[in-house]
């Protein structure tokens, strides 16, 4: 996608460039409404949402450190721990070998390391967790995989863990 507007691009939905909101999207636009520098072009041109999900895509293979806020989801192999303020998802078919630190905690696929999450980790049917886990909340579902200590519910006083399925021991 162009910062600028393309020769003979087709409008916006307002009939030109500029969203619905009225704020200038195109580098034409920012020149019209008095930004006149690329910095501040690209500034205002790049909303910034909230929620946003960082992905590793399937087809990558990252060694290093994820550390902030936001959602972080991997669908890839990833070396290394990871600390976010949000929430953190392993899809089905990924691996990640290190330490995860999160609110919210997703394991579809295989992770080789300890997790501490501050409200839930869901371990799906086709998740494989090799390592401790610690959270005030843990859902199990049947089929998956565990190899390791789980300690839940004492940052709340009510933990739960729930059993998809048949019941089985960890």
């Amino acid at each position: 996608m162009a910062l600028w507007k393309e020769p003979g691009s087709t409008p916006g939905p307002t009939g030109s460039g500029t969203p619905a909101s009225g704020t200038p999207t195109t580098v034409t636009e920012l020149h019209k409404a008095g930004d006149h520098t690329a910095s501040d072009a690209t500034r205002r041109a790049t909303p910034r949402t909230a929620g946003v999900e960082s992905v590793i895509a399937a087809e990558l293979t990252i060694e290093g450190k994820i550390t902030g806020s936001g959602d972080v989801r991997i669908a890839g192999r990833f070396k290394g721990d990871v600390q976010v303020d949000g929430n953190f998802r392993i899809d089905a078919g990924a691996r990640l070998e290190g330490q995860v630190r999160a609110g919210v905690v997703v394991v579809g696929g295989e992770l080789q390391g300890n997790i501490e999450a501050a409200k839930q980790v869901d371990v799906l049917s086709t998740g494989v967790i090799v390592g401790d886990v610690k959270a005030a909340s843990i859902t199990v579902a049947a089929g998956s995989r565990m190899r390791g200590h789980v300690e839940f519910g004492w940052e709340d006083k009510v933990g739960a863990v729930e059993f998809k399925g048949t019941p089985r021991s960890i």
